[in-house]
């Protein structure tokens, strides 16, 4: 069966990969007939109906699904299209309750117009009563139009609703109304398409090394994951002014799936060794606002045992252990070593990148051999963009021999600007070209 999938036009490049992931949560096969970032229609192949209310029933960047009636560059040829696809399954809705939409993207039509061409499919003789409100059937016309250019329509279509999505859902999260947050917390969107990329779900154990307030643990426990997460900076773990990130998840009744967070950084965690987590989703820090750091000091060396008031300083709720700079490239290893050394087989890792808009989109991306790159999706700013990618921890017998993994980056320098190049770049306003390196 053929269906349509109407996108939001908003963050584009994140709705191929969004419904690849959900087919693989929802067990659908699912075949893209017709897709492009340029449009909201997307027309797919599923079994049934029932695969097409599974696979968009959880989707942020869609607003539904309608089984395909019809398609056309016109309207002589969409009833065309309508009379021979369809015919067949007129009669089964011609009692029921039921209402006609129209959709239009890059274009406009009167009221008049609209009814104009609503009646012109009255020879499918549906008799029951029009109800604008709760109707059994809707009936939504797609009209798109090309951006920008006068004319008629470029594609039509008619569907059958048949599903809705959780976009409503993001009213709630909005950080506009959530209790504690920071200048860094991720825009609940996002958040949330992350956790869909990264396959939240019930019983599922999902972990942010760089947590925050808590923005992705909460997005993946709305789709039922049990959640966790570090900082280095032990006052977003602490909290202010009596909130904390489990003020966010009590806001939000999701207080019971939240196990617990702690003061750490990526390269002294203290989670046991083994392959159990279900999932890594994270912001790595970029190194703007200040530099990257990671626990330890800048020789190496430990430091001196400190009392204060005969109390070890180090067990203080308020220490602040020493801290040293750190190169954003060796992050991003330590980060893909660490998802493949803790990550169940078919468990996946998202990590949100920063990139020049001048670099080749493929430049500079990580590797591991044991982790295959799924998708990756792009936020693009004024001179600079960050990417999410995703990745999916493959078994070992899906190991290949020759797969080349990235390299651990040699750190090099010891300035913020010396160890992250892209720190370097935004401050200089992105006007040198960048030295492209040898990733493997």
């Amino acid at each position: 069966m053929e269906f349509l999938i109407r996108f939001v036009q908003i963050h584009e490049t994140f709705h191929k990969p969004e419904i690849e992931a959900l087919a693989v949560l929802a067990g659908v096969d699912v075949d893209f007939l017709s897709y492009s970032e340029n449009s909201p229609y997307s027309v797919v192949r599923l079994k049934d109906e029932a695969s097409a209310k599974a696979l968009v029933s959880r989707s942020i960047s869609s607003k539904g699904i309608y089984e395909l009636w019809g398609a056309g560059t016109t309207y002589e040829e969409l009833h065309g299209d309508l009379k021979q696809r369809s015919s067949s399954q007129w009669s089964q809705y011609q009692s029921c309750s039921f209402k006609f939409d129209f959709d239009t993207f890059s274009g406009s039509r009167t009221l008049s117009e609209q009814r104009r061409i609503i009646e012109s499919f009255k020879y499918m003789n549906f008799n029951g009563p029009i109800k604008m409100k709760d109707p059994e059937q809707t009936f939504t016309i797609f009209e798109e139009y090309e951006y920008g250019k006068e004319g008629g329509p470029l594609r039509l279509f008619l569907g059958r609703f048949v599903g809705g999505t959780q976009r409503h859902i993001l009213n709630d999260y909005t950080l506009k109304k959530r209790e504690y947050i920071n200048t860094t917390s991720m825009d609940s969107e996002l958040a949330l398409l992350t956790a869909n990329l990264t396959l939240a779900a019930s019983d599922k154990i999902f972990y942010d090394p760089f947590v925050g307030t808590g923005s992705f643990p909460i997005a993946c426990s709305h789709f039922g994951a049990r959640t966790m997460g570090s900082d280095i900076d032990g006052r977003m773990i602490r909290g202010r002014d009596g909130k904390d990130i489990r003020t966010n998840f009590r806001q939000y009744g999701l207080l019971e799936r939240y196990l617990d967070g702690w003061i750490s950084d990526l390269t002294y965690s203290p989670l046991r060794e083994g392959r159990w987590l279900d999932g890594i989703i994270g912001d790595p820090p970029y190194g703007v606002r200040e530099g990257l750091k990671v626990l330890g000091t800048k020789d190496g060396s430990g430091k001196e045992v400190v009392w204060i008031n005969g109390e070890l300083a180090h067990l203080q709720d308020k220490y602040i252990p020493p801290k040293k700079a750190y190169s954003f490239e060796a992050m991003l290893d330590d980060l893909l070593e660490f998802a493949a050394q803790h990550l169940v087989d078919d468990g996946r890792l998202s990590l949100w990148m920063p990139t020049a808009n001048d670099e080749d989109v493929e430049l500079g991306i990580p590797a591991h051999p044991h982790l295959e790159l799924v998708s990756v999706c792009v936020q693009t700013f004024n001179k600079w963009s960050r990417r999410l990618l995703t990745y999916r921890r493959m078994a070992e017998s899906q190991d290949k021999s020759n797969r080349l993994g990235r390299q651990k980056a040699e750190i090099k320098g010891t300035t913020a600007n010396d160890l992250n190049s892209f720190r370097r770049r935004y401050f200089e306003g992105f006007k040198n070209p960048p030295v492209l390196e040898d990733l493997g």
